[in-house]
């Protein structure tokens, strides 16, 4: 963005900082800390009493925005920040690098939507985000219901009930790139039953040369009340994706040609489908839980990142069978209640990977053919984790929260090709691997008074390697023995409102992690290893605010402030990154939303959106920075009827030139993703 922009954006902002600090995100609603959380417990809770830094996007504000990508509404929460790969592909950083790294947990309706073992971190393409009920967001390491995968945050994505009478909507949008989405709704009660079926069908011919994109995914939910007075809630959520594989560019093209496709050869095609049916009966004072759930998953994928040093193409695929148990149970004495539970997770899988020869004419790899099968293996994760969680109040503004999880994983790897222990493709023998890990959660919420509120909490928490870090070996010496990554995570909070119309949130974290499991790049060839790093050190500052200006115009703001850096790791002779910041890690997110209702567009709005994203370095050495970059956007909409709706979204609206990713090495040079230029979409909703 243009220095003048950035001025007049700053003065804004700068009106709303609270001590020089920052802003957060808050919806129109959120102007009492009588809102409710659901993801720490698995139910609802007040906000007031959890000591968590959480966020939760209503589904008015999910149909107000109706995101092309997941990061259209998730990028509004304070301290997190979801890049745009191909399609609705996806990095995530919340209180971590923007990374692919297993450490983040993504749930839909409480259930992960993968097994720890097969992590993916494109995950939000496999959850049907536009016509989620809502969407909340748990910073930091998650309580003692949830085991390996929660380091950096949770996200949990709802889905929408049976309506309570007939309702039927359809959306159809129509975009720049040959943009075509059709999203469609409905369903009915009858007596003790209730059903409703989703169906969202996209299409993209994508910006950059040859980067088409296709998606079908469909969500049916039947809720059903019993006559013990227990609930029945089934889902069948299934997704299918069909896209090209691109990636980054040098930056003369990035600058000159960045639609141009350095790899029209890769690909990704996507078949995710879950099923879960969760019984519920709540007495007075318990509640028990049984939901068994069914996943499977494949995924076919031309790596096209790895085309220059390792080239290959792969599937993976997995069948996961699992249940997760609770039981809550409360006290009159101070307001204690007891939750146990455990999750337990069967889940086989399968690899096989192929290396490529690929044909490159200048930049352009224009085909290919196939070499040798280098990784051949079936693994078989199993996980069993039991926990305890305790609220209690010894006095009536004082909650206090302890929990504890004891998680018991394996994988039984069985490879089905010989073993290899020299080159870039070394394969390890049959094997079992175990880890077991005690994970304590320690929390506390104070009610200063009934519009304020902190809390403070310490978090331990872990991450077993997925089978890719532990069975693909690549060059490494050994990766068999890799360690888990243990987290250790303090923060502080503080939530309050100013009468109706001001609403505030800031939290404050620090948090270390030990054995990171880390890739490495060699400078010379580019070739990577996957490693333990010593320690790495996470800490940050995260303030939010909502307030209403005019009783039609509203603001709404986010920014946080990080720093990553390695404390300790010394990857090989003579390289050591001690103090050096971790790449891809910016230090600033913000994002600045102003909302005008004017009478004539008769309960429509205009909403001016403001994102930022800071400089950050593109590799370990911290050589080479990115410069960060400043985005404006425009969302219109007006209801011509109470029936039909129209509304347009510009993003992008000076057409920044600013890569979604930025990495540098000896061997490549610098390397960009570019983002999307200035596009417009526009749409048509009808219900009745």
């Amino acid at each position: 963005m243009n220095k003048k922009f950035t001025r007049v954006f700053g003065f804004l902002l700068s009106g709303v900082l609270v001590s020089n600090i920052s802003l957060v995100v808050a919806e129109e609603k959120r102007t009492s800390l009588d809102e409710i959380t659901v993801t720490g417990t698995r139910e609802a809770t007040a906000k007031s009493e959890s000591s968590a830094s959480t966020v939760l996007v209503q589904e008015e504000e999910i149909h107000r925005l109706r995101p092309s990508h997941p990061a259209e509404v998730i990028n509004r929460v304070p301290g997190v920040h979801v890049n745009v790969l191909t399609g609705e592909g996806h990095m995530t950083a919340i209180r971590q690098p923007i990374t692919t790294s297993p450490v983040y947990l993504f749930l839909e309706d409480g259930i992960p939507t993968r097994s720890t073992g097969f992590f993916n971190h494109n995950a939000l393409y496999e959850v049907n985000v536009p016509q989620a009920a809502a969407i909340e967001v748990l910073k930091g390491p998650g309580t003692a219901l949830y085991g390996s995968d929660a380091i950096g945050g949770i996200i949990n994505v709802m889905t929408r009930p049976a309506p309570a009478e007939a309702e039927f909507e359809a959306n159809l949008e129509l975009g720049g790139h040959g943009w075509e989405r059709t999203l469609l709704t409905g369903g009915n009660s009858w007596g003790d039953d209730g059903f409703r079926a989703d169906l969202n069908i996209s299409h993209s011919d994508g910006w950059r040369d040859d980067t088409e994109y296709d998606r079908q995914s469909t969500t049916l939910r039947w809720d059903r009340f019993l006559d013990s007075g227990a609930s029945l809630k089934t889902v069948l959520a299934a997704s299918f994706i069909d896209q090209a594989q691109t990636g980054a560019v040098s930056r003369p093209d990035f600058e000159d040609h960045p639609t141009i496709n350095y790899t029209p050869i890769g690909f990704r095609e996507v078949e995710a489908i879950r099923l879960s049916s969760a019984y519920e009966h709540e007495t007075t004072d318990s509640l028990t839980s049984i939901t068994p759930y069914y996943r499977h998953n494949v995924l076919d994928l031309m790596p096209t990142w790895a085309l220059t040093y390792d080239p290959t193409l792969f599937t993976t695929q997995n069948d996961s069978f699992g249940l997760t148990l609770k039981h809550r149970r409360d006290y009159a004495p101070m307001r204690t209640r007891v939750i146990v539970g455990a999750d337990i997770d069967y889940s086989p899988g399968s690899r096989d990977e192929q290396s490529i020869i690929p044909v490159r004419v200048g930049n352009i790899y224009n085909t290919y053919t196939i070499n040798q099968t280098v990784y051949d293996y079936d693994v078989t994760f199993k996980g069993f984790s039991p926990y305890v969680h305790v609220e209690t109040s010894p006095s009536e503004r004082l909650r206090l929260h302890a929990g504890l999880r004891y998680d018991v994983l394996s994988y039984d790897y069985d490879n089905k090709l010989s073993v290899v222990t020299t080159g870039l493709h070394r394969r390890p023998d049959d094997t079992t691997v175990d880890f077991n890990h005690l994970s304590p959660k320690l929390g506390a919420t104070y009610a200063w008074t009934d519009d304020i509120n902190g809390f403070i909490s310490y978090k331990h928490a872990f991450r077993a390697p997925s089978e890719g870090q532990l069975f693909r070996q690549g060059r490494a010496l050994n990766t068999v023995d890799l360690k888990p990554v243990k987290a250790d995570s303090f923060e502080v909070g503080l939530r309050g409102k100013v009468g109706t119309e001001f609403s505030y949130e800031l939290s404050v974290y620090h948090m270390t992690k030990r054995d990171d499991i880390i890739s490495f790049q060699n400078t010379i060839d580019g070739t990577r290893e996957t490693l333990n790093a010593g320690k790495t050190l996470h800490r940050g500052i995260e303030v939010g605010l909502g307030a209403t200006i005019m009783p039609r115009l509203r603001v709404n703001a986010s920014l946080s402030y990080a720093k990553h850096t390695y404390e300790d790791w010394s990857p090989k002779s003579g390289i050591d990154y001690n103090g050096n910041e971790i790449k891809q890690a910016p230090r600033f997110f913000a994002n600045l939303s102003i909302r005008y209702r004017p009478i004539v567009l008769d309960g429509g709005s205009v909403e001016l959106n403001w994102e930022s994203l800071g400089s950050y370095w593109e590799d370990d050495e911290n050589s080479n920075k990115y410069e960060g970059h400043d985005l404006l956007n425009l969302l219109v909409n007006y209801p011509v009827s109470r029936s039909l709706e129209f509304y347009g979204r510009l993003n992008n609206i000076t057409d920044e030139r600013y890569a979604t990713g930025a990495s540098f090495t000896q061997f490549r040079g610098e390397e960009l993703t570019p983002g999307l230029p200035r596009t417009l979409y526009a749409g048509l909703n009808y219900k009745f």
